[in-house]
């Protein structure tokens, strides 16, 4: 009996864009860990046998090491993604017209880079919005990977805007959606099928929406996160109970028919000789041996259950099977939209 599927993503944030999220003026420097995370990654798939999908950063394939770090993952056989172009996880602020400039330019930079054009996209900070799930349907994209069904969301932004006292009035705006919205608890934790009527007239007209979206999974019925960097943290305190947590978390997916979706970050395969500054990320004062032997457990944990794929290929075994559908407008709830103002 052949196993049920699985699939692993990478967002590939690069050391800019977490000094960026947490407001430290030197992110516009651009520092880069990308060479060391591109051996990491190799080194850590190919022991695992596994080809996941990369979400890449636009700005990140543009720079001077960015090709190369494409071009590996490309040639491991990795799908790349698009995780927008400046990694700005307010792009529920975004106008359509912005939303569709950013998604092109960075389709630019990573076709640039070597890689085909993407199909999926995952949203900084899970920054989702209607308009963004209508300009993923327009530039054909084939799914979104952006949900976390969690109600941790607002509590790990409280966190964080607590423990950054630096931030201005403005960019503590910006960061008000930061991890999703309570609301985001009551979205499905499996495949489901965003939807919308086409609305408007002549140059006012707005595309009907029907796309896949494949949320990042969660502890079913808990609704609390499973991705590799929240188990790491809670390694951090127990490896026991954190061995325990995944292993019945993946008990309660088989429970529930749900073929999950495993996030990863860079973070899980770097300390903090390798991105000083980062102290403020949860996991970050971990010997990097010891995230490597979580991770490995883990990524193990799963591979006995599951066979992992890329997302791409998971978002093609949803089609043809009745799944969940959602109206996009319940995006709105819990993201407050102003007006979009200038970008950087």
């Amino acid at each position: 009996m052949s196993k049920p599927l699985a699939s692993v993503g990478l967002d590939a944030d690069n050391f800019w864009s977490y000094k960026r999220t947490h407001g430290d003026a030197d992110w516009v420097e651009r520092p880069s860990y990308l060479p060391v995370l591109g051996e990491r990654m190799e080194a850590c798939f190919t022991q695992h046998q596994i080809t996941p999908s990369v979400f890449v950063v636009g700005a990140d394939a543009a720079a001077a090491d960015g090709p190369d770090f494409v071009q590996r993952m490309v040639q491991m056989g990795c799908e790349i993604g698009s995780h927008s172009y400046e990694h700005e996880p307010w792009l529920h602020l975004y106008s359509p017209t912005q939303l569709r400039d950013e998604l092109r330019r960075t389709e630019d930079a990573l076709q640039a880079a070597g890689a085909p054009k993407p199909r999926g996209f995952r949203a900084p900070g899970f920054a989702m919005s209607p308009d963004l799930m209508r300009a993923l349907v327009e530039l054909d994209y084939d799914y979104d990977c952006s949900v976390l069904a969690t109600w941790i969301g607002p509590l790990a932004r409280q966190y964080y805007l607590r423990t950054n006292k630096d931030l201005t009035k403005s960019e503590r705006e910006d960061r008000k959606a930061l991890f999703g919205s309570l609301w985001d608890a009551a979205l499905p934790n499996k495949p489901f099928t965003w939807k919308a009527p086409c609305c408007g007239t002549g140059e006012n007209a707005q595309p009907a929406v029907q796309l896949t979206e494949l949320p990042v999974t969660v502890f079913p019925l808990l609704r609390v996160p499973i991705h590799a960097s929240y188990v790491i943290y809670l390694s951090g305190y127990s490896v026991p109970l954190a061995k325990a947590y995944i292993t019945a978390a993946l008990a309660f997916c088989r429970a529930t028919g749900t073929q999950p979706s495993l996030l990863l970050h860079p973070l899980d395969l770097l300390d903090g000789s390798d991105a000083p500054g980062l102290e403020f990320f949860p996991g970050m004062n971990m010997p990097l041996g010891k995230k490597q032997e979580m991770l490995d457990f883990i990524l193990d944990a799963f591979s006995r259950q599951y066979r992992l794929v890329s997302l791409a290929e998971h978002a093609e075994s949803v089609k043809g099977i009745p799944v969940r559908e959602r109206g996009i407008d319940v995006l709105a709830r819990g993201r407050e939209v102003r007006p979009a103002r200038a970008q950087n």
